[in-house]
């Protein structure tokens, strides 16, 4: 893949490539004066590319209009939105692997695959864009969104309180388990372990507990949670969690999981790569945290890897401009701007360039990032909940049986049976 030049500033080179491809005449111009409306999630990655969204108007001359919401509410605004076939949102950002089969089959979608062959900038180079992430993003062979990231659960873990308390770095999911009970009778003043609990929210962290054990959500066409290794899973996560987590476990997303451990208040945090940034903000963290995948369990090592992405709705009537909006956010020197701001591209390339690499030099923890996050994306799976068009409904009932052994409310036996049932009826829906 061609390497990415740290000294090719990305005004500079649009603007030149409008007389640069001798196949076509690329103007960024093409749609100035016209407005896009942008629906996205308040997470890193949107925070640090809209800090450059005057580069983008004053490159293409296209006003960017931006309504901003936490996950759940930016979901909400969109189901709303979408159902009514208005066309008040060009762009939205998405997750594939939670509800790209159920957006593509309400037609929600436009789909983008003419235009990334005809109609992009000469650098932009779609090619070199995760085809792992490109073929998750894509159903009926429509090209849904475009890859923005590559992101998975990993274990942050404070080096200097393992060592006051004499526990070794973690190689399995026993020791995880191990290291959280040590650190609760060596320093009562610290939460062992913190990870989702939220019931929404906490398929993206148990999917790979569940793989690691050896676990699969369907087995012969059912659900499979009460198999062994799903029971396990649902039981050594729950169980974490109640005995090690913070008070209020049920509650927490990766919001109050990332603050909770910046602010020096918990010794383990198994959450998403791309809190990096956030994790790290302020420096107080950066010289004390090791970054590690999950440590294997019965089947080694499994661990969830899925990107955001962009996506243009299918209602819209400015579908082109909108493609600008597109293809800028996810260029080959924005996506390494985010990377250096700790939200990883989904293009390799990116690790070979020399401020990134400068970057990743600067403290240890980035360079532990770095390997983690090539583990995510050689062994990873996107597997987060079912597979099935029903997927986001599909966490509720899997955060519900989590939840069930957090709580204290059932046995494992119980929670599972209760989740199956339901799910079986999901997957029966088609």
């Amino acid at each position: 893949m061609p390497r990415i030049s740290a000294a090719r500033i990305l005004i500079a080179s649009c603007v030149l490539a409008g007389a640069a491809s001798p196949a076509f005449a690329f103007d960024w111009k093409a749609h100035d004066g016209e407005t896009v409306s942008f629906l996205a999630n308040n997470n890193p990655w949107s925070q640090t590319v809209l800090s450059h969204k005057d580069e983008f108007t004053k490159l293409t001359g296209i006003n960017l209009k931006v309504d901003s919401y936490q996950e759940q509410q930016m979901r909400q605004r969109l189901v709303t939105v979408m159902n009514s076939k208005s066309d008040e949102v060009d762009v939205f950002m998405t997750l594939a692997s939670r509800e790209g089969e159920q957006f593509a089959a309400a037609g929600w979608y436009a789909d983008l695959s003419a235009y990334t062959q005809k109609d992009v900038a000469p650098d932009y180079d779609f090619a070199g864009i995760s085809p792992a992430l490109v073929k998750a993003a894509t159903f009926g062979g429509k090209l849904t969104s475009i890859p923005l990231n590559l992101e998975g659960p990993l274990l942050y873990y404070r080096t200097d309180i393992f060592e006051k308390c004499k526990i070794a770095k973690p190689v399995s999911l026993s020791d995880v388990q191990a290291a959280a009970k040590k650190l609760k009778e060596c320093d009562s003043s610290i939460t062992p372990f913190t990870s989702r609990g939220l019931k929404a929210a906490l398929a993206y962290t148990f999917s790979n507990v569940l793989h690691n054990m050896g676990g699969k959500y369907i087995v012969d066409g059912k659900s499979a949670l009460c198999a062994p290794a799903g029971q396990k899973a649902i039981g050594y996560y729950g169980e974490l969690l109640k005995d090690y987590g913070p008070p209020g476990s049920s509650n927490y997303s990766f919001y109050q999981i990332s603050a909770l451990y910046r602010a020096g208040r918990a010794a383990m945090a198994f959450e998403s790569s791309n809190e990096l940034r956030t994790i790290m903000e302020g420096g107080e963290r950066l010289k004390d945290t090791d970054v590690i995948p999950l440590p294997a369990g019965d089947a080694g090592s499994v661990p969830t890897a899925i990107g955001w992405g962009l996506a243009v709705s299918n209602h819209s009537k400015k579908k082109d401009a909108a493609w600008y909006f597109v293809q800028w956010a996810s260029s080959p020197e924005m996506q390494k701007r985010l990377a250096i701001q700790g939200v990883a591209a989904p293009r390799s390339s990116v690790a070979d360039d020399p401020e990134y690499k400068k970057w990743i030099s600067e403290a240890p923890v980035r360079g532990s990032w770095q390997l983690a996050l090539g583990e995510l994306a050689t062994k990873g799976s996107s597997e987060v909940g079912y597979p099935i068009v029903a997927n986001p409904e599909s966490r509720d009932y899997i955060g519900q049986a989590v939840q069930d052994i957090l709580l204290g409310q059932k046995p494992v036996t119980e929670a599972c049976a209760a989740a199956d049932s339901a799910l079986d009826g999901l997957i029966a829906r088609k």
